[in-house]
């Protein structure tokens, strides 16, 4: 049986970040707001529970989950390397609607999915989902809906279409336009934009002092 929190009442929202916690330490998923549209989260080092989580979602590996963070030092241990360009959109977007895709750290014991060595990396800016990654660390968060579904805006939708299958729903509330993040690929030797969000391709491209191009 799912343990839904609202989280804007002060007592609750503690309540419910705990529970979140536990659940994520204990294997289990978790749905929780985000500054884009509500996510639903695994310990990224869990590989059992992000496979739990790509079930729900009825997804396979070929769609790998990226990862938020809770503080930007966090994505040193994550990464092979933080690039000048990295850092620069780090700075400029984070917390934010960015996403970064970069070499991991091949040291790293996950499975995030067929990533190919890399690993897509944001940090939030949500109140709610920044308290819960500083207290669990590194989370693998996907959209809370089931492939080829609409995405959450609140947490009574992510629960209509996930269930029984997520523990633990912390609602934040509506999240207002369900508009994606902007992905930035840091992976070759040129930046290129896989998906223009929240972050237009021009706001990038100024902090970079380069375009930014999608793949052809």
């Amino acid at each position: 049986m799912s343990a839904v929190y609202d989280c804007s009442r002060p007592e609750s929202r503690a309540e419910g970040l705990a529970a979140a916690a536990s659940a994520v330490r204990s294997s289990r998923l978790v749905v929780l707001p985000t500054d884009t549209v509500y996510g639903i989260g695994a310990d990224a080092f869990d590989a059992g529970a992000v496979r739990s989580l790509l079930r729900a979602k009825h997804r396979g590996p070929d769609m790998p989950v990226g990862v938020l963070v809770g503080s930007w030092s966090t994505v040193d241990g994550l990464v092979l390397g933080m690039p000048p360009q990295a850092r620069a959109l780090v700075e400029a977007f984070w917390p934010g609607d960015l996403s970064l895709v970069l070499p991991h750290a091949p040291s790293l014991q996950w499975d995030l999915g067929s990533t190919r060595g890399t690993v897509m990396l944001r940090m939030p800016l949500h109140p709610v989902a920044l308290e819960l990654l500083r207290e669990v660390g590194p989370m693998a968060v996907s959209s809370a809906n089931v492939s080829g579904q609409p995405p959450a805006s609140t947490a009574q939708e992510a629960q209509d279409q996930l269930g029984d299958s997520v523990s633990v729903y912390l609602d934040g509330g509506p999240s207002g336009d369900p508009v994606p993040s902007t992905i930035v690929d840091l992976t070759g030797s040129e930046p290129l934009l896989l998906r223009e969000g929240a972050v237009s391709a021009a706001a990038v491209s100024e902090v970079l002092g380069v375009p930014v191009t999608a793949p052809s």
